[in-house]
């Protein structure tokens, strides 16, 4: 696909634009998604850690372990979020030089670390009753 050179001077991170060539604009949109899927990802699970701490807060006996579980939520949040763009830019790069796409690293880290914080709300669940 056949560019303004000047259109390619003004977008940022100028040293991703001057590498490679255009690639097929689906496939750019297409990464501009999943950048907006691990940003909702992100606030998703902080919202989580601020809803399991507010409920520790009303409670007559707050929990450590509930303190614990919303800090582990938000610090996923916060890896999801911090990650996300480095994400997009390498994934584009990739694009623009027509190499293969790199591998999800943060996708196990993810849903392992998820399915454990899900074990815990339920363990905590079932013995506090909260």
């Amino acid at each position: 696909m056949a560019t303004d050179p000047e259109d390619c001077d003004s977008r940022w991170p100028r040293r991703l634009y001057r590498d490679g060539s255009e690639p097929d604009p689906r496939f750019t949109l297409a990464n501009e998604r999943t950048f907006l899927a691990w940003i909702r990802t992100a606030l998703a699970l902080m919202a989580g850690g601020v809803g399991i701490e507010a409920l520790n807060a009303v409670t007559d006996r707050p929990s450590p372990f509930r303190t614990a579980l919303a800090i582990l939520l938000l610090l996923a949040g916060v890896l999801s979020s911090a990650t996300a763009f480095t994400r997009w830019m390498v994934t584009e790069r990739a694009l623009r030089r027509g190499r293969p796409l790199p591998a999800p690293r943060l996708a196990p880290v993810l849903g392992y670390g998820l399915g454990a914080v899900g074990v815990a709300a339920c363990v905590l669940l079932f013995v506090t009753g909260l």
